[in-house]
């Protein structure tokens, strides 16, 4: 399993949120190249960036800062947030973003996501963000009644081949990953596609809950900013090594 250390971008600065409010933006860190040079330091891969200016106003905002870190650093940039368009992805992807995330676009304009998976492949992911298991969009702004295993099952018949779960009730709050949606939609897509757990990662046991689970990787936000979970140390859990049959 592979941890993905994020960073959000509001207003330039390197902040998380409660529960997706963009009322309750806290700054957690001065540099967003610092911070992201120390995640490599660390012993990262890769790296989980959110344009939430983008995702408000669905367009890129921040482009400039996640370009930055693309190439100035050896990590691996999976980006989401503002990305509306096959242009937009054609533009982050030939200009060093890894994997870009296709979330409010994959509810309301699936035929995009087909386009963009038969184009660049695994290098399209779709976030499936959700309240009470409906999938919501717009930076979580607009809410919807689709369940996010119904969606995640139609992107897998668009071609999708990895998703970025979040519980939005649990994201930004140390309170433990949402085991129960996750478990239902790895069992539900089991072999069909790559799940990534984002929202309420607080301890190394949530990272063993998700290894356990047999998740492709697990972001890690706020657990590392207050101290609450150790880069490196999770690091070493989501290793094959540690895994228990």
């Amino acid at each position: 399993m592979i941890i993905l250390p994020a960073i959000d971008i509001k207003d330039g600065k390197c902040v998380r949120l409660w529960k997706g409010d963009f009322q309750t933006a806290e700054q957690v860190a001065e540099s967003y190249m610092d911070t992201a040079q120390g995640f490599a330091e660390a012993g990262a891969q890769w790296i989980h960036m959110v344009d939430l200016d983008g995702a408000k106003s669905a367009q890129p905002v921040n482009a400039d800062i996640f370009l930055d870190v693309a190439k100035h650093t050896p990590l691996k940039v999976e980006l989401g947030g503002g990305i509306r368009s096959l242009d937009t992805v054609e533009s982050y992807l030939s200009e060093g973003i890894s994997r870009v995330i296709l979330g409010s676009i994959a509810l309301k304009n699936p035929q995009i996501v087909k386009e963009a998976v038969a184009e660049y492949g695994d290098r399209i992911a779709v976030g499936i963000d959700a309240k009470n298991g409906k999938v919501a969009a717009e930076g979580w702004l607009d809410d919807s009644d689709v369940d996010y295993i119904a969606l995640a099952r139609e992107m897998i018949r668009a071609g999708v081949g990895t998703f970025i779960f979040t519980d939005i009730s649990k994201d930004g709050t140390l309170s433990g990953v949402n085991a129960e949606q996750l478990s239902a939609l790895a069992d539900a897509t089991r072999g069909q596609c790559n799940i990534i757990a984002s929202g309420g990662v607080h301890t190394i046991e949530d990272i063993r809950i998700c290894r356990e689970m047999g998740l492709y990787g697990t972001i890690c936000g706020k657990s590392l900013y207050k101290g609450t979970l150790d880069l490196r140390e999770a690091i070493a859990e989501a290793q094959p090594e540690n895994q228990t049959d």
